[in-house]
């Protein structure tokens, strides 16, 4: 009997008497809810696949959600339900990689760490603290997954039809996958050096220097790199979002423009859903996989997006360890024992054989132990390092865009973020009466400035700050725990009046660097350092603040001309060094010539027919990080223009610039294409072969509308496969009727190879074509494609 007849000998009766699925360990709902209407949703879809789901009550409502995604992706939530139970070593192999949050890591790294991490009953208590609600929306979203098992037994797409590894989901698992979501920007990041932790043997006790000699003895950039190949710094992923108020828009409402860069594959791929429940809430827009709720959207009143924020999710805490035993560390003078938990992983060999792998993992009252060398977070005999995640066990982000699905005004969402539910996101936020906001109420640890000063760690541990933004705290004192302040939604987070918000009636812009450059004329003070400096680290930082006061300059903004401001596809880096490169060029090696001439011609945009755009993104990825490349260095107090130029004047600077410049070249001919081919004949989507013409840049570029290849590998035989960027990009404004929102997923509605919705909207994003969405009941009618379905749980 195969996993999904099982289910199906007792799904009918689950059905029937409307009971979560086995686990949920909630009462059965009251008997009015029992009738067929309340037990109804209808699933209708528009254009490109977009489903317009309706319901009497929000369980009926994600019993829909989840049917009609698994219609688009199931294979996509079978596989993230293995990665869930730990299961992926016993069904794919132990060394076989797969997409872990962010990035890859091998298979059998991710059942230990999620084994080790998961603590169901844990789970459990953290959900129950959540409202009726939220817990209605997720007892109605596994049920409504499990059921389309059940409808579709033996008819599943290719990737995952009759496979033993797809099985009915648990609400322990649901509960499982979205905690893996929240913690992906902070333990989930470092997954591997939780594994890696293993108490040193007694010769490495005596034979090794100390840990402060080991942090001191790497290098700042390694740190750095090491935090930037896991995702903590620098991180290609965010986005962003402008909002614009009542006094520069040509109506006076809000106008918001929504621009997500995020994976084109895997578990944070945006799909796009209409939801409505009669007397509760109207909203539309998109949501990662397993999002019972939109995530990124609009209703009747507000239009939000989010950029992921420069927030802090966890802090290290350096122990100091006993000296006859290293798995004790000492707090306030007394010696305390680290607890350890085995976990075992069945990992299939090659020859089909499956053989258990067990491994013991460490933690303190602090947190799991972590080891990454190349960052400096080495255990020895004298020292260990501990992460404090502030997600885990995150059950209040249904809850806060549920208050996002019903808010009325920017205010409404500004009380709606109180709970502190949002894991890792700015908010930017347009209404219909015409105010735009800037949030990062978000989850951010309840550490000050003169608490870190108070629990400063050792000196080469402390200057993990600069080297990569890591914030260690002394672990042998208890009182360098967060701080519970009364006043938090969540005791240990900073409470929402500490976080930085801003209103306005102009306009408000992020692109993931702090909170401080909002707005030109926004003031900030006593924000904690693990929310944000007032450094501006990325180019498309300087360009939003290039290309915002450029739109507002052209006359009142309209949502069509704000897409048209981003995808200008204006390439900011090219602008400020090209100058004096190919002034150098009449002077410089004839293995340059070539290149110079083709950048000479190139238009410095990153369109389909630019020519050349592809040459310098090769060039750039290299001759960005050499050392003093710059002519003129960054200025605190000229952050948009600088960095910029090159110091061509500088020989040593000179000779790698033009070495970068030759190498680019020569990578762009060995992969077979000229150095003046226009840009859409290079950049093709990864997860098709269709030859669909992609524009955009990279995030180093200061390309606003920013795509790319997540290992950076650049040009092939292939092109350059885009992998992130660009998703679920949207502008909305308002008026008398309600919301006028445009929108494309670049990526389509789903992962089945054979569905008409993989590359449809990935074309219309080649042609800069945007979709207008059906929000309103009549436009949905009209504009409805194929029969309504109806389902009764």
């Amino acid at each position: 009997m195969t996993p999904h007849s099982k289910f199906l000998a007792c799904s009918s009766l689950l059905f029937t008497i409307a009971l979560c699925v086995t686990g949920c360990g909630f009462a059965p709902q009251r008997s009015a809810e029992l009738s067929t209407a309340n037990r109804s949703v209808t699933i209708e879809r528009t254009a490109y696949g977009i489903p317009h789901i309706a319901a009497a009550n929000l369980e009926s409502l994600s019993y829909g959600i989840a049917y009609a995604y698994a219609q688009d992706n199931v294979c996509q939530v079978a596989q993230m339900l293995v990665t869930a139970r730990g299961e992926r070593s016993t069904f794919f192999g132990g060394t076989t990689t797969a997409l872990f949050g962010f990035r890859p890591l091998p298979n059998e790294q991710i059942d230990t760490f999620v084994a080790a991490h998961m603590n169901d009953a844990a789970l459990e208590r953290s959900w129950l603290a959540a409202s009726n609600d939220a817990q209605a929306l997720s007892r109605g979203y596994v049920a409504g997954y499990n059921r389309f098992l059940v409808d579709n037994e033996g008819k599943l797409p290719a990737a995952c039809n009759g496979q033993s590894w797809v099985k009915p989901m648990s609400l322990a698992e649901y509960r499982r996958a979205t905690e893996l979501t929240l913690v992906q920007a902070s333990l989930g990041a470092f997954a591997d050096a939780v594994v890696a932790a293993k108490p040193p043997t007694p010769a490495v006790k005596t034979g090794r220097i100390d840990s402060q000699e080991q942090v001191a003895a790497i290098d700042a950039d390694e740190v750095r790199s090491a935090m930037r190949d896991i995702g903590i710094v620098d991180s290609p992923y965010g986005s962003n979002a402008w909002a614009f108020g009542k006094d520069v828009t040509a109506n006076g409402s809000g106008v918001l423009l929504g621009n997500p860069h995020f994976p084109w594959v895997g578990a944070n791929r945006f799909w796009q859903m209409h939801l409505t429940v009669p007397g509760d809430f109207d909203v539309m827009g998109a949501s990662t996989a397993l999002g019972s709720l939109v995530q990124i959207g609009f209703n009747r009143d507000v239009a939000w997006s989010h950029t992921v924020s420069t927030g802090k999710r966890f802090t290290l805490h350096e122990l100091s360890l006993d000296a006859n035993d290293p798995t004790v560390y000492m707090i306030d003078g007394k010696a305390e024992a680290m607890s350890s938990k085995t976990v075992t992983v069945r990992v299939r060999n090659a020859d089909g054989t499956v053989k258990d792998v067990s491994q013991k993992l460490w933690s303190s009252r602090w947190g799991p132990i972590i080891v990454n060398p190349r960052a400096g977070l080495n255990w020895n005999a004298k020292t260990a390092y501990a992460l404090k995640d502030a997600n885990t066990g995150n059950a209040r982000s249904t809850d806060t865009w549920l208050a996002f699905a019903r808010a009325k005004s920017n205010q409404d969402l500004l009380r709606g973020m109180q709970n502190l539910g949002l894991p890792w996101v700015n908010t930017i936020a347009a209404d219909r009466a015409g105010t735009a906001l800037y949030a990062d109420l978000s989850v951010v640890p309840d550490v000050d400035a003169d608490h870190l000063k108070r629990c400063a760690p050792s000196a080469p541990a402390a200057a993990l700050v600069n080297a990569a933004g890591l914030f260690v705290l002394n672990g042998s004192k208890s009182d360098c725990d967060w701080r519970k302040d009364t006043q938090s939604g969540v005791p240990g987070l900073i409470p929402t009046a500490r976080m930085p918000s801003l209103t306005r009636t102009d306009w408000v812009h992020n692109s993931n660097d702090s909170f401080f450059y909002t707005h030109p004329d926004a003031k900030w003070s006593n924000i904690s350092p693990l929310v944000g400096d007032d450094i501006v680290r990325r180019a498309r930082t300087r360009s939003g603040l290039i290309e915002v006061p450029a739109l507002i300059s052209r006359g009142k903004i309209t949502p069509e001309a704000a897409q048209r401001q981003l995808f200008e596809n204006r390439n900011l880096m090219a602008r400020l060094v090209l100058p004096d490169l190919l002034a150098a060029c009449v002077d410089g090696p004839e293995t340059a010539r070539a290149a110079c001439a083709v950048l000479r011609s190139w238009n410095r945009t990153n369109d389909i027919d630019a020519r050349g755009a592809h040459l310098f993104r090769e060039f750039w990825r290299t001759a960005s990080g050499i050392k003093d490349v710059y002519r003129e260095a960054y200025d605190k107090a000229r952050p948009v223009e600088t960095p910029r130029g090159l110091r061509m004047t500088d020989a040593a600077v000179a000779s790698k610039v033009w070495d970068a410049l030759s190498a680019a070249a020569k990578k762009v001919t060995d992969a077979g294409f000229a150095l003046d081919a226009p840009l859409g004949q290079v950049q093709r989507p990864i997860f098709s072969e269709e030859p669909i013409a992609i524009h955009g840049g990279d995030d180093g570029e200061g390309v606003l509308n920013n795509i790319g290849d997540r290992a950076a590998n650049g040009i092939t035989a292939k092109g350059i496969r885009i992998d992130y960027g660009t998703s679920y990009v949207q502008s909305v404004g308002f008026d008398e009727r309600g919301p006028v929102a445009n929108a494309i997923l670049t990526y389509g509605q789903s992962t089945n190879p054979v569905s008409p919705h993989v590359t449809d909207q990935l074309k219309m994003y080649s042609k800069k074509s945007w979709i207008k969405l059906p929000f309103h009941r009549d436009d949905v009618v009209r504009e409805r494609v194929g029969e309504v379905l109806t389902l009764v749980r």
